[in-house]
């Protein structure tokens, strides 16, 4: 065993994000950081958050959520809306430019797969899923891990 499996699945994953943040910088999103997309996938399961639990996720203060929500706001990718039961909170939602965004993000994902598909074979990248799966719940112990940035 060589030991650099971890190492090729992070090389892969970075070479995918570049090729999708150069595609989405062709598209009109080129504001749009990697540090973003964590927020956007968050969002997107979670309509409706605020930045305690955006700072949570992220593994980052809550002023340094506040700082990246303030900033895609600025960018029209979020809005700021009154917190449903809590008159002093405020929750953060993705606005139609943000849903546009992740929702290209998901598609040229998809892209990314029928290519793979189509390099190894439906069966080994549907082999592949299962392994993978397999192999991120060993390295958690079990436990769910959000996708978030490393920092």
């Amino acid at each position: 065993m060589s030991g650099e499996l971890p190492a090729l699945l992070a090389v892969t994953f970075r070479a995918v994000m570049d090729h999708v943040h150069t595609r989405l910088a062709a598209e009109g999103f080129g504001d749009v950081r990697p540090a973003h997309g964590f927020v956007f996938q968050y969002l997107s399961f979670h309509p409706e958050a605020t930045a305690v639990e955006l700072g949570e996720h992220l593994g980052v203060t809550k002023q340094a959520a506040v700082q990246l929500v303030d900033e895609l706001a600025r960018r029209g990718y979020v809005e700021r809306r009154p917190h449903p039961t809590d008159r002093r909170s405020r929750v953060v939602a993705l606005t139609a430019r943000g849903w546009a965004c992740v929702e290209r993000v998901t598609a040229l994902w998809r892209e990314t797969e029928r290519r793979w598909a189509e390099l190894i074979g439906e069966d080994r990248l549907g082999a592949l899923r299962e392994d993978l799966t397999a192999l991120a719940a060993d390295a958690a112990g079990g436990r769910p891990v959000p996708l978030r940035p490393l920092w």
